[in-house]
């Protein structure tokens, strides 16, 4: 079954999991370290990220060693950048509104 990217960081420990991965290559084993849960469990957050093709593997000698395939990730920006415009749009508006508030309250402390 092919999965998206969102599902991919849908969970807090695959979205740590990604992380750990973007920063150095790691096995399952030593990836497990790094949380309070099953060796199982989290072969199984591996084996969907894998699904969602955000890992790359390669083999050294009977380990292998997972590795952030950062190029998927893109999927995620470009689904941002539809928001960007949007939010930059409303903190401008909103920028706007606390500027003129602030004149009108320093317009009144001068008249006062």
């Amino acid at each position: 079954m092919k999965r998206d990217i969102f599902q991919a960081i849908a969970d807090p420990t695959r979205r740590a999991i990604l992380v750990l991965l973007a920063t150095q290559a790691m096995t399952p084993n030593a990836l497990a370290e790094h949380f309070d849960t099953s060796r199982q469990a989290v072969s199984k957050h591996i084996q969907l990220l894998n699904e969602c093709q955000v890992l790359t593997t390669s083999k050294q000698g009977r380990e292998i060693y997972y590795r952030l395939d950062a190029h998927k990730m893109k999927e995620i920006d470009q689904w941002l950048e539809q928001f960007k415009q949007l939010w930059e749009d409303r903190f401008n508006q909103l920028d706007e509104v606390l500027a003129h508030l602030k004149t009108k309250k320093d317009e009144t402390d001068t008249i006062i």
